[in-house]
């Protein structure tokens, strides 16, 4: 470079050197924005990870390699025409302006719950015009409420958002018992297909079942992805304290019985 340049602008001119066809790294100028999509995805989870670990230094790393992955596909589709990052940058700013009128214009709401209200409206009105100018059939006839969720959405999420965007048009039940209900008979349609012994069938009874799962944490407004997350991270920190109680009697775990087992994961889940 033939000037000094610091932060957000010295970040482009690095990518666009290390995308040059003629003196760019070799690696960074054959991606697309297919191949990079799994590290895009992979950096957003780090970035979570270090607020989990309230690690603020890693954070402050990791928020760094998700906004390579933003200049990284700007850059690609700048070079064929398409946007670039400052289109980006204008973007969200122009959608943030645009859904708070109460900030950014004269609109007031009188409660929290209009406030959301209108919030949901306005993402509806854009999703039916991102539709509209990109001429998506949705089921051939019209615009659905479930319009605009990603595919590719670990399947926790997808679940919880298409039940919440179901639940806003009234499908949804009103009691947390009627889930209860719908449990139960999920739990006894996968008894049955285990015992039909059919590997597909047993696929979608238990896929029926972790989506009511999913509909029973929403109902107990519990983000289902963060719970299971806890969950393995437990499971992770008291199976990591067998096998140190096992290491501290020079056994290995593939050498106990399951009742011996079972003892050192009671003492591991008092600790724990």
């Amino acid at each position: 470079m033939s000037e000094t340049r610091h932060g957000l602008d010295q970040l482009r001119d690095i990518m666009q050197r290390l995308r040059d066809p003629e003196t760019g790294c070799a690696w960074d100028v054959k991606q697309t924005f297919q191949s990079i999509s799994p590290f895009t995805i992979e950096e957003a989870y780090e970035v979570a990870d270090a607020i989990e670990r309230d690690d603020l230094s890693d954070l402050q790393d990791e928020l760094g390699d998700l906004l390579l992955q933003v200049v990284f596909h700007a850059q690609i589709a700048s070079e064929l025409g398409a946007f670039n990052f400052d289109d980006v940058a204008q973007s969200i700013a122009d959608k943030m302006i645009r859904r708070h009128p109460h900030v950014f214009g004269d609109t007031e709401y009188a409660t929290e719950q209009e406030l959301k209200a209108a919030w949901e409206t306005i993402k509806s009105q854009e999703r039916a015009a991102k539709a509209a100018k990109q001429a998506i059939p949705v089921n051939g006839t019209v615009a659905s409420a479930l319009d605009g969720i990603a595919t590719n959405l670990p399947a926790l999420k997808q679940a919880d958002k298409i039940q919440k965007r179901a639940a806003r048009v009234g499908f949804d039940w009103t009691e947390v018992s009627s889930v209860w209900e719908k449990l139960d008979e999920e739990i006894a349609e996968v008894k049955e297909a285990i015992e039909s012994k059919s590997p597909s069938a047993i696929e979608d009874e238990i896929g029926d079942l972790l989506f009511t799962v999913v509909n029973l944490a929403r109902h107990c407004s519990v983000d289902s992805e963060s719970a299971l997350r806890r969950s393995s991270q437990k499971f992770e920190r008291r199976f990591r304290r067998v096998e140190t109680i096992a290491a501290s009697e020079a056994r290995t775990l593939d050498s106990m019985q399951l009742c011996e087992l079972d003892a050192l994961w009671k003492i591991a889940k008092k600790e724990t």
